[in-house]
Parts: structure tokens; C-alpha cells; sequence
């Protein structure tokens, strides 16, 4: 089974990528999604409330705005975060994968996947590319954030530059390409492979 990592800046549109994926029935772990089950992990919470208090959780669970207040602007604090929430992920990636051990590939979302070092466990690596003032707008509409937090959470990833160089495949969501024809280019050469 070919292991397909996709990646991107926040804002690229990785999910809407990972959604016409999930349509060609291609299975897709997103990374975000099983991070946030991660909070569930009573091991996990424990571990989180040991490196950054209560002031971090409402009614017995973790606010993620007040965690995020604190890891981006802290490089440290993200790192420490990241050490207790990574280990789950690679846990459950691997749990899935067994699950899909039929499919021509498996791919993994995740914004995130050079600087976690996930990059190391997938044979190909997509990235999803969009103009930053673009993906800016996106996110403050999709998050209701500003953007001065946009820019802070951006500047704790990867230059958009910098990925689409490490890439196996680029997909480019600047509003202007097709999305469907890249998408579709990609998936007939993973089949191929």
C-alpha cells in the first residue's frame, strides 16, 4: 500500500483537496480531526493539564483558544504540546492504516507533516499551494479569527515555498485553477505507481 501524506499552509484548502480524495474513495486520515480526538485520551489530558494547567480547560475540557493563546507565542510551549499530542496521532495513524490495507493508498492530512517529521512515513508527499493574502482571507472567515492570528499561526509552519519544493505533487487552490483536473492528475498517477 502506497502511504500519500498532503500537506499545506493553513488556509491552501487541504480539507476540500482531502474531500475529493475521500469522493475517488481513496481513504483519508485527517490529521487535525484525530489531534482534537487526542483530547479525549484520558492519558493525553492528564499530561496536558500537568504541562499547562487549568487554566487551559472549561467545565473538565480543553479550550483550544486558550491553548493556542499560549502555544503561538511560545515556540517552546508548542513544541512541548506537540510532544504529547504527536505520539497519539502516529498511534492512531497506524491503528487506521491496518484498517486499509486494501486500498491502492492511504493519505494523511495534516498541515503540519515536515515539521512533526510525519513526512518520513509516506512514500509521496501532495502539497496544496494558495497565495497568502488568500489564504489569510480564508481562514479569518472560516475561523472568525484575525488576522494578525492567522499570521502568527502561519509563521509557526513551513513557507508555502519551502513544501511545494519538498513535494512529489503540487496542487495549486488559487481560486483561478481547476481544482477537479489536478486532483484527479494525481490520483491516476498514485494508482500507477
Amino acid at each position: 500500500m502506497i502511504k500519500v501524506g498532503l500537506t499545506g499552509g493553513i488556509g491552501t484548502g487541504k480539507t476540500v483537496v482531502s474531500r475529493i480524495f475521500s469522493e475517488l474513495q481513496i481513504p483519508v486520515f485527517s490529521g487535525d480531526t484525530e489531534a482534537k480526538k487526542a483530547y479525549a485520551d484520558a492519558a493525553v489530558l492528564e499530561k496536558v493539564r500537568k504541562s499547562f494547567g487549568e487554566e487551559v480547560f472549561e467545565n473538565g475540557a480543553v479550550s483550544y483558544k486558550k491553548l493556542a493563546q499560549i502555544v503561538f507565542n511560545d515556540p517552546a510551549k508548542l513544541e512541548e504540546l506537540n510532544s504529547i499530542i504527536h505520539p497519539f496521532l502516529f498511534s492512531s495513524f497506524k491503528k487506521w492504516m491496518k484498517e486499509h490495507k486494501n486500498a491502492p493508498y492511504v493519505i494523511m492530512e495534516a498541515a503540519i507533516l515536515y515539521e512533526s517529521s510525519f513526512h518520513q512515513l509516506f512514500d509521496k508527499i501532495i502539497t496544496v499551494s494558495a497565495p497568502e493574502e488568500l489564504c489569510i482571507e480564508r481562514v479569518t472567515k472560516r475561523d472568525g479569527t484575525s488576522r494578525e492570528e492567522v499570521i502568527k499561526r502561519m509563521q509557526h509552519q513551513l513557507a508555502d515555498n519551502i513544501k511545494t519544493a519538498k513535494a512529489d505533487f503540487v496542487i495549486i487552490n488559487d481560486g483561478v485553477s481547476m481544482l477537479l483536473p489536478q486532483v484527479f492528475e494525481v490520483h491516476r498517477k498514485l494508482l500507477y505507481l
